[in-house]
């Protein structure tokens, strides 16, 4: 193992070094003013250029790669633990937690939604090779690559244990998380996966007082509620859940055969491990028939009543929109065009624009909020209806196994396990 671990750090320390020198080499000299005009500091990485972007594609894909192998063969939570650590400093604190998989999910959404839009390959394969691993080896990008997860799971301490009803209730966040910034991103109102990243802050060292301290918050919550952020709110998260249920190979707790003896079950700080059956929990297979049929029949009633609360709440939705906003102010306060302090209204009276273009510009804009809020609708009403129709679904499960959807491949149950 230390064979292993030592060239590899070294390895990836000489990248790390050697794209800094490179990200050094590429920017603009500042401009020197004569005035007492001070340089203001940016609130976001600079623009990369295209070798440095291919560097950290092929850090991510190696990264990825090395998790499945000390999950799925070496059985390595030491390994893990270490690509943690370099995914932190590295996608965390050195390139600012951007670009990211998940916030990648809007750059996405907008070059479908636009055609104007131009979407790099960089932000592309940020979106894809996590899904793409997901499918073959699980969750092995929240395992060590992801640096919103590495830097929470750093920090468990004390792990306490959830209700299941109440695991159950907050798992369809994400879900309503993915949904409204697929709705805000293809509306192009904003990427709300960015603006309220609980830890961009704390990665680039400056942002919102407000964001800093909530990301300060989700990590002492996170001392106790093991990655809060991953389990009940990351959106890049519910569709990690839904591929790695197909995964090709998966981490397995034990190495053999299971000898029951529950330790795994305490080791792992998310609930991720599925107990087996007893002849207790065994469905009367008449009944669970009626049952299946019933709620698969609604299914389709709960998207419909989802689609139509989704469709009344477009109108409060829409207000986020800046043109949408900026023709309601006006509209109902039309003496604050008269207004010099108020910069919104003063910088659309000097773009030429009349109130009637402004006024048709949010109508269109609130029509595709009103489709975008029925999909959106019916899509947490499809959630909920699998959510509860999957409670139906008898699989028999012999042996204490990882949930193939919400594990993310730490490996900390393999040290636990006494199997050799």
């Amino acid at each position: 193992m230390i064979r292993i671990i030592k060239p590899l750090i070294l390895f990836l320390m000489f990248l790390a070094l050697f794209e800094s020198l490179q990200a050094q080499q590429q920017r603009f000299p500042k401009p020197e003013f004569k005035t007492e005009y001070q340089q203001p500091t940016p609130t976001a990485p600079e623009p990369r250029g295209l070798g440095m972007e291919f560097v950290d594609v092929g850090l991510l894909v190696l990264v990825m790669s090395l998790t499945a192998w000390f999950a799925i063969k070496k059985r390595s939570r030491n390994g893990i633990l270490i690509l943690t650590v370099f995914s932190a400093i590295y996608f965390g604190f050195h390139r600012n937690g951007c670009i990211c998989s998940v916030g990648s999910i809007q750059n996405v959404v907008l070059a479908f939604a636009d055609p104007t839009y131009t979407l790099s390959l960089y932000a592309l394969l940020f979106f894809l090779l996590p899904l793409l691993f997901s499918l073959f080896f699980g969750r092995v990008f929240c395992g060590a690559a992801c640096p919103l997860g590495a830097i929470q799971d750093l920090l468990i301490f004390k792990p306490i244990t959830i209700a299941p009803w109440l695991r159950k209730a907050l798992g369809v966040i994400p879900y309503l998380y993915l949904g409204l910034a697929v709705l805000y991103a293809a509306t192009g109102t904003e990427f709300i996966i960015c603006r309220y990243d609980p830890f961009i802050g704390i990665y680039r060292m400056n942002g919102p007082h407000l964001m800093i301290f909530l990301g300060i918050a989700f990590l002492l919550m996170g001392l106790f509620i093991a990655r809060p952020y991953c389990r009940f709110l990351c959106p890049y998260g519910a569709l990690l859940n839904i591929t790695s249920r197909f995964s090709w190979k998966h981490l397995s707790v034990y190495p053999t055969r299971c000898i029951e003896c529950k330790l795994c079950t305490t080791a792992c700080p998310f609930e991720a491990i599925d107990f087996p059956d007893s002849e207790n929990e065994r469905p009367d297979p008449r009944k669970g028939s009626r049952r299946f049929i019933l709620f698969f029949l609604l299914i389709p009633v709960m998207m419909l009543i989802g689609g139509w609360i989704g469709s009344k709440s477009h109108v409060f939705l829409s207000k986020a929109n800046q043109t949408v906003y900026l023709a309601e102010l006006l509209i109902s306060h039309p003496e604050l065009q008269n207004d010099p302090k108020n910069i919104d209204v003063q910088q659309f009276l000097a773009s030429g624009k009349s109130l009637e273009t402004l006024s048709k510009e949010a109508r269109e804009i609130r029509d595709k909020f009103y489709t975008g809020s029925w999909i959106l609708g019916a899509f947490l009403g499809l959630v909920i209806g699998f959510m509860a129709f999957n409670q139906l679904i008898y699989r028999r499960k012999n042996d204490y196994q990882a949930n193939r959807g919400t594990c993310y491949s730490c490996a900390r149950c393999l040290d636990y396990c006494p199997v050799e």
